[in-house]
């Protein structure tokens, strides 16, 4: 057993009367690598919401680092990449560096940290990323990928020891999945950094995570991935009579 990032118990919670996750319970390990999927309106945004404090729990606890998450306080041990940054103003007149900078400001402070720490800090994160030739472009002249992986930049930047990721691979093409992946392995292995991912492509994430959390069919299940068959998993989140058409990436 590892270091406990994440321990979710007995959770519950409902959006009015509307029960939306009953009794679950998991734990996330240093060094994960999470998938959670299911099928649209399973709650799978709503379950990292949770865990990450945007939302409030019902009933049940969790815990971040081992500390109740109404408590938690150091949030900048924890990156999240949301959905919403598909919809950021790319017409925006802001350089990478200064998109990528801007949550160091936001999480830190501007007088907690000097201009020069804020340039290593992004220049680092730009590094890892394979970015750094483009700290002075435009952030509305990348592509789609590109603009990805500068939005995992500047959730980088402020060393988090776990990266949350709501559906970051909607809208990109697949060479930028592929090198996302690669990305991914890289902060796993190499940086130790815990990944929580939320996808829609069940058959791609599974090969990819060593721990899978299923939603759907009103059920939770928690599986290792090495450990379980993808039909079976299908199985418990869209019921037994469907069909899978696997492909690889």
């Amino acid at each position: 057993m590892g270091e406990k990032i994440v321990s979710v118990e007995n959770l519950y919670f409902s959006y009015g009367k509307n029960k939306v996750l009953e009794n679950v319970n998991f734990d996330i390990e240093k060094g994960d690598f999470v998938g959670i999927i299911g099928p649209n309106g399973s709650a799978k945004s709503t379950l990292m919401k949770l865990m990450i404090g945007i939302l409030k729990l019902e009933k049940g606890n969790i815990k971040l680092f081992s500390t109740d998450i109404d408590k938690f306080k150091d949030f900048h041990r924890i990156g999240y990449i949301s959905q919403n940054v598909r919809e950021f103003n790319t017409k925006f007149p802001a350089t990478v560096e200064e998109i990528v900078g801007a949550n160091l400001y936001k999480k830190m402070g501007f007088f907690k940290i000097g201009n020069k720490k804020i340039y290593e800090n992004v220049h680092k994160a730009l590094e890892v990323v394979e970015m750094e030739d483009y700290s002075d472009r435009l952030i509305g002249n990348l592509s789609g990928g590109q603009k990805q992986r500068i939005f995992i930049a500047r959730a980088l930047v402020s060393n988090p020891e776990i990266l949350f990721m709501d559906e970051p691979l909607v809208g990109v093409d697949i060479e930028s999945q592929n090198r996302f992946y690669d990305l991914m392995e890289k902060l796993n292995m190499k940086y130790n950094i815990t990944l929580v991912m939320v996808s829609h492509d069940i058959g791609v994430i599974s090969k990819k995570v060593n721990k899978i959390l299923c939603l759907g069919n009103g059920k939770f299940y928690v599986h290792d991935s090495k450990n379980v068959e993808l039909s079976h998993v299908m199985g418990e989140i869209y019921g037994k009579n469907m069909d899978i058409l696997d492909h690889d990436h």
